[in-house]
């Protein structure tokens, strides 16, 4: 007798349902996972209130891009030891066969966009299936709360390989929000000489300095003396703090891009990065290297990612975790949905 499960559906913006379908067995190459947690962040909230770019959503869709579980079956064509392995995986997917994903650059496949949780089934829901190369075994002893936030920081790990920061330099990160948190720790890593971080919010400064940070600043109290960094990686999302971050570069310093601002925002001066040759560079998702890279670092305990979750709540309270994520309440940091009976 094949077992039901839960599955969270938006039909589309503003419309969800929480639906109960039959599992499905995995068909060849594909890996069912039984889910942990699932992240929301605000590309969820983007895709719940409609405004996610056309192209990279397509309805009905269950949401869930960040996630953690458990491997419960594999399709033909799978190793069976992947069975009962905790796992991540990439969101993703990609041809395989095309120059960019030969090149290893598999978020610019020229086959097109196709993500879980915006154009494929994601993981609110009990179970999710994908193809099995796109896992990211874990350690037996993982845990798998904080592990949901290994996309996020698969991501950020994508832009410190970019950065390539070295021992000694001044680096930055701009934002404060799980994503800054996050770079924070991997430029710390590299044993800058100084690592600042700037954001809107001044309750972040001592975790910040938890993280490694040796300076915290609000960026509306910037001062224009406040420059000469080697890197900054910008992490909040908005036109301004891509400025803020740019104005804070030595000549020739290198910035990294990671948050996407509203369409039609005013961007940086081309003619102040031309003049002082500022090296440019922007992450959009992570390819497999970054996946194994922060998958890495968090196994060998390098990386700490549960003080970043401040709410845990059933797959149920959908609507109250979107609430939450976009509420503007500072003490809300990472909100994990769960499905039934995971304790």
């Amino acid at each position: 007798m094949s077992r039901a499960e839960d599955v969270l559906v938006l039909d589309g913006p503003g419309s969800h349902r929480l639906e109960s379908r039959a599992v499905a067995a995995p068909g060849p190459g594909d890996a069912r996972v039984r889910v942990h947690a699932s992240g929301i962040c605000g590309s969820d909230r983007e895709l719940y209130q409609g405004n996610r770019p056309e192209g990279y959503v397509r309805y009905p869709v269950t949401p869930g891009h960040e996630w953690s579980g458990t491997v419960e079956a594999v399709g033909a064509g799978v190793p069976e030891a992947l069975v009962c392995r905790k796992v991540v995986g990439e969101g993703f997917r990609n041809c395989q066969v095309c120059d960019r994903c030969h090149a290893g650059d598999t978020t610019l496949c020229t086959a097109g966009y196709e993500e879980t949780g915006f154009t494929q089934p994601g993981a609110m829901a009990d179970t999710l299936t994908l193809p099995a190369r796109l896992l990211h075994p874990l350690s037996d002893d993982a845990d798998l709360g904080a592990a949901a936030l290994l996309e996020p920081a698969a991501c950020v790990a994508a832009a410190a390989l970019k950065a390539r920061a070295r021992p000694g330099e001044r680096v930055a990160v701009v934002g404060t929000g799980t994503l800054g948190m996050i770079a924070v720790q991997f430029l710390a890593a590299v044993s800058p000489a100084r690592l600042l971080v700037v954001g809107t919010r001044p309750d972040r400064e001592q975790l910040s300095l938890s993280f490694g940070a040796t300076a915290f600043r609000v960026r509306d109290q910037l001062c224009d003396q406040l420059s000469g960094y080697d890197v900054v990686i910008e992490t909040a999302g908005s036109a301004s703090a891509a400025r803020t971050s740019a104005s804070l570069l030595r000549r020739g310093g290198r910035l990294v891009l990671t948050g996407i601002p509203a369409a039609g925002a005013e961007g940086l001066d081309p003619t102040d990065l031309v003049v002082r040759q500022i090296e440019v560079q922007t992450v959009f998702g992570a390819p497999p290297a970054a996946w194994s890279h922060a998958v890495q670092v968090f196994d060998a305990g390098l990386l700490t990612l549960r003080p970043l979750i401040t709410h845990e709540l059933p797959l149920t309270d959908f609507a109250s975790a979107i609430e939450l994520v976009g509420g503007g309440d500072p003490a809300v940091g990472k909100v994990l949905l769960r499905p039934r009976g995971v304790g």
